[in-house]
């Protein structure tokens, strides 16, 4: 996980509600877990619908993005082939958090499917609904205008999902993974430095 802090700015209501109970169910994973580090950018995991993590966001995707928070806390490589291929290490380190996986591994993507197990079901309940809740929310506030969706390098590229995540620096030299569009809809700010974080091949097209 990426070590700058980052704070949400937004002129529209829904997208920092939903980063607000992102980080909130984040908090609610460290409670049982206290080596899992800080998420640094909540939002930059909004309007993705597909990567080699699996799903789309929901909390059990959240719970998966918290496996590979604790194996770099760690210094445990969980992972091989660009990200893709989830090993052995990845997975005990998500039966710790409550993800089985009970087929054999994918040939390309390894055990990243995995799904919350019962107990992990109930002990996260409120968190779980919560969560639903603002994906909900925010989902049929997004779909409402789509004309105005930033798609980016995405499309440049001819990416037909617009999920693809790119480097976005700031001027104190940190940088994070960041949806386009995501970044088009409102700045994010480095907690270091206080300026916002820019994607490099944005910054010179004013």
């Amino acid at each position: 996980m990426p070590s700058a802090r980052c704070h949400y700015v937004s002129t529209t209501q829904t997208p920092p509600v939903l980063a607000a109970e992102l980080a909130q169910a984040w908090a609610d994973i460290q409670r049982y877990h206290p080596e899992l580090p800080d998420l640094a950018a909540p939002e930059s995991l909004i309007g993705e619908s597909s990567s080699a993590c699996g799903h789309e966001l929901s909390f059990e995707r959240l719970l998966h993005e918290a496996v590979h928070g604790i194996a770099a806390a760690r210094g445990v490589r969980d992972t091989s082939r660009a990200g893709r291929y989830h090993n052995r290490r990845f997975l005990a380190i998500a039966e710790e958090l409550g993800l089985d996986h009970p087929e054999e591994p994918h040939p390309s993507s390894g055990f990243s499917l995995v799904t919350l197990n019962p107990e992990a079901k109930r002990r996260y309940r409120p968190t779980i609904e919560r969560l639903q809740r603002a994906l909900k929310a925010h989902s049929a506030a997004t779909t409402e205008d789509t004309s105005r969706t930033f798609r980016g390098p995405a499309a440049r590229h001819g990416s037909s999902g617009g999920g693809v995540r790119v480097k976005a620096v700031c001027d104190c030299g940190r940088n994070v993974r960041v949806v386009p569009s995501v970044l088009a809809q409102a700045p994010i700010v480095c907690g270091g430095c206080g300026k916002p974080f820019r994607i490099p091949e944005m910054s010179g097209a004013a």
